[in-house]
This record gives C-alpha cells, structure tokens and sequence, in this order.
C-alpha cells in the first residue's frame, strides 16, 4: 500500500518534544473533535519517575480528591468510517525503559493493524511569528519519501521517545514519518501557540489525507500572532530583532534564491549576533 495506508497512529508527548504546547494540543484538538475509547495505558509504575513527573491531586465529579499519575495512552476512533482513520498515543515522555516502552505501543499497534505512523513534536528556533510556521515533514523510510515527497533527516546524536517509537514502527514493517513545527523561541510567555498547532494539523491533513477540523484555531493563531506583536511593540530591540528573522526567512523562501544567496544572508544574520540563544535539541531535525 502506497503512502501511509487508512489506519495512521499519530503521536506526541509532553515535555521538550513539545515547544509552545503545540504537538501535545494538536492530539488534545484532535481527540476532542472525534470521538475515541482508550486501547491500552502503560503501566506508571514501570517507565516515570515521579520526582521527575508528579502525580497531580485534582477533585472529581463527585467532589472527592482523587491522585492523577503521568501517563500514556493509545486510542482509537469508537466509529469506523470510510477513508483514512486517526489512532491517537499521547501522554507523558517515560523516563526510564524506552525500548521496552515503544515495543508495548508497537505491538498494539500492530494488533490493531496499524497501516502507517506520524510523530508530531514542536521546536524552539529562530524563526519569527510574522511568518508562516515553518513544519519540517520527514522520514527514514524510503518508499515513503518517495511517495509523500518526504526529507530525510541528517541528524546525528541524542534522541527522544518520538524517534525512538519511529524506528520501532518501521522495524516491524509500519512505515513512519514525522512532522516537526518550529517555534519563534521568543514567544515562551506567550504559551500555547496555536499558530504552530495549527500548521501541524494542516501539515497532517496533507500526510494523511485524514479530514483534520481546525476549529477556532485560526482566530486563535491571529489572536496569538497580535499578543506578540503588541508585546514587541514596547520594545525596540525585539522589534528589530524579528525584523532580522523576517528578512532571513524572506530570502529562505524566495523563489530566486540561490544557495550562495542563501549562504550570505545567513552569515549577515550570525555577525549581526542574531544566532540566538536556542541550539538545535536532541530530536532536531535540522541537525
């Protein structure tokens, strides 16, 4: 079957894969928007560490206080339907034990015959928030560039739990792909950015072929995108630092730039001190 088949399981986790809350609120929208019935939940005990990640006290519907523990989770959609379906795994990074953790997800996977897998992370850069949100659609299998019109990742060194479930999925014959969104680093305090959610789920839409609901989101991307600006209005140095970001993302993706254009621009951008404090993370594509 060409591409990623009718049965695609996306995945995103909490924690550094997850830069303005963007791929953990594009499985949350999704899941929200269909309706889904838990598959299987790891067992806690066996892959958090919960001085790391803490059980949350919360009151219940019935106004008893009950322990949260971190968790992850797969689903898939309580209706069939013609054309593509979206399985969903979201939750918490593990911090202990990964390859037992993937095998877990990859054999419900596989019993639920799984036909393809999407990892979904978001990354800090230097990007800026005028500016299309830039999504970086990858693989490591070959066929699937091909077909989707995929890149493939020169990256070499630490990874996350995103990369790890990808190798699994495609060591049991379940062709993977990934969708990394990165976002402006300046924009911390101004968390989610739904202008990032929002490019993933088009981006997936894309991939998958799998009608995704966008919701109010692009009301919330522009409501988002004038926050910033407001806030970097007061301020001359931001200004002129997003400016540089506009000027070096313009030559990125004009039509008539040539790598030597691409190249100067770029070294301009790095003596004018504008590398910026975010360095390519452990699950980077760039790299």
């Amino acid at each position: 079957m060409d591409g990623l088949g009718r049965r695609v399981l996306v995945a995103a986790f909490d924690g550094w894969n997850d830069a303005g809350e963007a791929a953990s609120s594009a499985i949350a929208h999704l899941r929200d928007a269909g309706s889904y019935e838990p598959v299987f939940s790891v067992d806690p005990e066996l892959y958090f560490d919960y001085q790391y990640t803490r059980p949350h006290v919360a009151v219940d519907a019935d106004g008893r206080r009950v322990l949260r523990w971190p968790e992850a989770t797969l689903l898939r959609p309580s209706r069939a339907t013609r054309g593509t379906q979206l399985w969903l795994l979201t939750g918490v990074e593990p911090a202990r034990a990964w390859q037992a953790f993937a095998s877990e997800f990859i054999d419900v996977a596989l019993r639920e015959d799984i036909t393809g897998f999407v990892a979904i992370g978001s990354m800090m850069s230097d990007v800026p928030h005028t500016r299309p949100i830039s999504v970086f659609a990858g693989s490591e299998n070959e066929a699937l560039r091909g077909s989707l019109g995929l890149e493939r990742s020169t990256y070499e060194g630490p990874v996350g739990i995103l990369s790890v479930l990808s190798s699994a999925a495609d060591a049991a014959g379940i062709p993977a792909a990934s969708l990394w969104a990165s976002v402006p680093h300046y924009v911390a305090g101004h968390t989610p950015s739904p202008k990032a959610t929002l490019a993933l789920l088009d981006r997936l839409e894309d991939l998958t072929s799998a009608p995704v609901p966008r919701g109010d989101l692009a009301t919330e991307a522009a409501a988002w995108e004038a926050s910033i600006d407001a806030a970097a209005a007061d301020d001359e140095e931001m200004t002129e630092y997003i400016r540089q970001l506009e000027r070096t993302r313009d030559t990125w993706d004009s039509p008539e730039a040539s790598g030597d254009a691409i190249a100067q621009e770029f070294e301009r951008y790095l003596r004018r001190g504008g590398e910026g404090p975010n360095k390519p993370g452990r699950d980077d594509p760039r790299r």
